[in-house]
């Protein structure tokens, strides 16, 4: 796999992806580099979080809005034509600054309307943060002229973006969900940190997550996970996967990438730009496979 510049932290983040990218051997010597994983993937966190320093003071201001078409312009259809719109929601505590690399990665791949959204730190609750979404949809599909937006949602923001699909009538609007390290199912990682409202919701249990686990009959969403054995914030791992049996979702393993990995890893950015063509599904059985979601079902795949 080509692993493209990282800059300004290149010199440290593409030696690591280079690394975490190599398909691990089977044998005596997959055991240590099983071990050895968690390793990898908390080097390559603390080398994206100190990057990621510089990138967010630019990151706070909202981006600039184009204006929305006028009422006599005739709409778009979103199936069959170039890409629809992509609305890229980030974590908590953090800003539209983390997705620097994967909007340069589509932009290079055809995607012309990039949207990234900033959210404020001090949200207290999840669903007032996926209605809010709503009215930045219903934006974005004026001023583009398409029914349809796809969403790329890192951790919080996937679960803000989740809410807004099942529970608010969103799956008329959002086309694809892709979730980076998002807890469906909550999370135990932090204990400490259930002073905030947000986090609580995102605990195991919460009333927030017991209502994404209702019946959601005829979801014209498809879902995409992408979740890591060595997330140290998803606790367990598993919380990242998509379980839902109305849902059309594909859940895909991103092995020894850490939670700050997962918005720049250049494999993920790749099964991203599948997900997003809408496309009939890659095969996932090998391990340098880059999958897509499947034409119907769900399943589960892998990138190493």
């Amino acid at each position: 796999m080509k692993v493209m510049p990282f800059a300004p932290f290149s010199a440290v983040v593409t030696p690591l992806l280079r690394q975490l990218d190599r398909v691990r051997p089977a044998g005596p010597t997959a055991a240590p580099l099983r071990l050895a994983a968690p390793v990898w993937a908390g080097a390559l966190d603390l080398a994206i979080f100190t990057g990621h320093l510089f990138l967010y003071p630019a990151g706070i201001v909202q981006e600039r809005r184009a204006a929305p078409l006028p009422p006599e312009a005739s709409r778009l259809p979103t199936e069959g034509r170039a890409h629809p719109p992509v609305v890229l929601l980030h974590g908590f505590v953090d800003n539209r600054s983390v997705f620097v690399l994967l909007r340069r990665s589509l932009a290079r791949h055809g995607w012309r309307h990039l949207v990234s959204l900033n959210y404020s730190p001090l949200t207290c609750d999840i669903r007032t943060a996926a209605e809010l979404l709503g009215h930045h949809i219903e934006e974005i599909c004026a001023r583009t002229g398409h029914a349809r937006v796809d969403v790329v949602g890192h951790s919080l923001g996937g679960l803000i973006a989740r809410y807004y699909v099942q529970r608010m009538d969103g799956d008329a609007r959002v086309r694809t969900l892709v979730t980076l390290g998002t807890p469906h199912e909550g999370t135990t990682a932090v204990p400490l940190a259930d002073a905030h409202p947000v986090v609580r919701q995102m605990r195991p249990g919460s009333p927030v997550v017991e209502e994404l686990r209702q019946p959601a009959p005829a979801c014209r969403t498809r879902f995409v996970s992408f979740w890591s054995d060595a997330d140290p914030l998803m606790a367990p791992v598993a919380t990242a996967r998509i379980e839902h049996p109305d849902l059309l979702a594909e859940n895909v393993l991103v092995s020894g990438v850490g939670h700050l990995a997962l918005p720049i890893h250049p494999g993920v950015a790749a099964g991203i730009r599948h997900a997003l063509d809408g496309s009939a599904p890659v095969d996932g059985s090998g391990e340098d496979s880059v999958p897509a979601p499947p034409a119907e079902g769900s399943g589960s795949a892998s990138v190493a």
